[in-house]
């Protein structure tokens, strides 16, 4: 199997897993904050197990905890939209991911912007604007989930940057370690521009610990180290649009377990195939080449 096959396989299996991220985010009866500290806590302490604390210059620690700063600051505004509205909605803000990529990624590796990729992602915006001509009772949630995405783009692309020549496991350990560091610091901030609709809890008991350990388990070890070595062997455009499939996983089992298909109407289709037409355009484009 050549890289780019053995990328687009790693990459494919990483939004699997991350499709039950969601779900998590409704499943634990948390505030978003308590979600993302724990999250960030369990995923350190099992790195910690595997990975020891392998050795990396200060400046490019300094650069991966920065990383885990931008992803803790992603993961708390996304879980914040799933708690302002629902599952559906707030998966379909990240698709707006590619969007957000085709502008940052060549301003942060200085090359031209590329009018293709830039298209690819109008077509999601244009689905993501079919699926918000629905209903404005999700407004607010609705705009906590865009500034996710924008957020989690920037992630990918810094990541993509900074973990080159790193283990993938080491680069995560750091990233988890050191943003839960900065994004301790950030809570009081972040809980005065939103403040969550549950209170903080200092320790989760019952089946939200259960949630916690098996989402920091599969939906953050498995899925970051998979998208990891995927963005070492793709593009970060290409790896950010085809997370796009992710709500489609996503809004599946929502529907099945939440109920929430009798919520969404014609339009809300219309948008989901948009955005599968996307990232399909990518995908052949990038197998072409």
């Amino acid at each position: 199997m050549d890289e780019t096959k053995k990328g687009f396989l790693q990459l494919h299996l990483s939004v699997l897993l991350a499709g039950f991220t969601g779900l998590f985010g409704r499943l634990i009866t948390l505030n978003e904050v308590d979600i993302v500290w724990y999250r960030m806590l369990f995923t350190t302490c099992i790195l910690l197990v595997f990975t020891g604390l392998p050795r990396v210059g200060w400046r490019k620690f300094l650069q991966l905890c920065g990383c885990g700063a931008l992803l803790g600051i992603h993961w708390m505004l996304f879980y914040g939209s799933i708690k302002a509205s629902n599952v559906s909605i707030g998966v379909i803000c990240f698709s707006l991911i590619g969007f957000f990529t085709a502008l940052f990624e060549p301003l942060i590796f200085k090359r031209r912007l590329s009018w293709v990729e830039l298209l690819f992602s109008l077509i999601t915006v244009a689905g993501v604007l079919c699926i918000f001509s629905l209903d404005a009772r999700y407004r607010y949630g609705i705009m906590i989930g865009i500034a996710s995405s924008a957020v989690c783009a920037l992630y990918a692309i810094c990541n993509k940057k900074v973990s080159v020549g790193i283990r993938s496991r080491t680069v995560l350990m750091y990233q988890m370690s050191g943003g839960l560091v900065i994004v301790s610091a950030v809570i009081p901030l972040y809980l005065l521009c939103f403040p969550g609709q549950q209170p903080v809890v200092v320790v989760p008991e019952g089946t939200n610990l259960w949630f916690m350990l098996c989402h920091a388990l599969f939906c953050t070890v498995g899925m970051y180290l998979l998208q990891i070595q995927a963005l070492k062997r793709l593009s970060a455009f290409t790896v950010n649009l085809t997370y796009n499939l992710e709500p489609c996983y996503t809004i599946i089992l929502a529907f099945i377990i939440f109920g929430e298909g009798r919520e969404v109407n014609l339009s809300f289709y219309l948008g989901i195939a948009l955005i599968l037409l996307s990232v399909f355009l990518q995908t052949a484009r990038v197998w072409k080449k």
